[in-house]
């Protein structure tokens, strides 16, 4: 039985749902990176590491490289830098729109005066 798009689309954004793997592809758009790199960048567990790696090479987003005793991993293929670059895009636009919406209301309401001493302690 084939599994609906909708369906296939939420296992992908649910594979990427894990700040780890987003830092990997992140620092992966730039091209091959030795695991000791990405340890030293991302501050983990290599076990940890070696998990999230695992989830991500078995969606076939990433590739293993093994140079002699040095193992790299790169993207599968560009797509994947492009999700990240919109990903990006998206963010800063909700950002911003979430810095105006603040903006607004820091205008409207002018901030609650401090009750000078008198108030009781719990």
């Amino acid at each position: 039985m084939q599994v609906p798009l909708y369906q296939a689309k939420a296992e992908f954004f649910r594979m990427l749902g894990h700040p780890v793997r987003i830092r990997v592809l992140e620092l992966l758009q730039g091209g091959p990176v030795p695991v000791r790199d990405l340890l030293t960048e991302i501050e983990i567990e290599p076990s940890s590491l070696s998990q999230q790696l695992a989830v991500l090479r078995r969606s076939g987003i990433v590739v293993s490289i093994r140079e002699g005793s040095t193992v790299s991993y790169a993207l599968a293929g560009g797509d994947v830098a492009e999700l990240l670059r919109a990903a990006r895009r998206i963010l800063t636009e909700l950002l911003a729109g979430q810095n105006e919406l603040l903006a607004e209301l820091r205008q409207a309401d002018p901030p609650l005066p401090v009750p000078q001493g008198g108030g009781r302690r719990v």
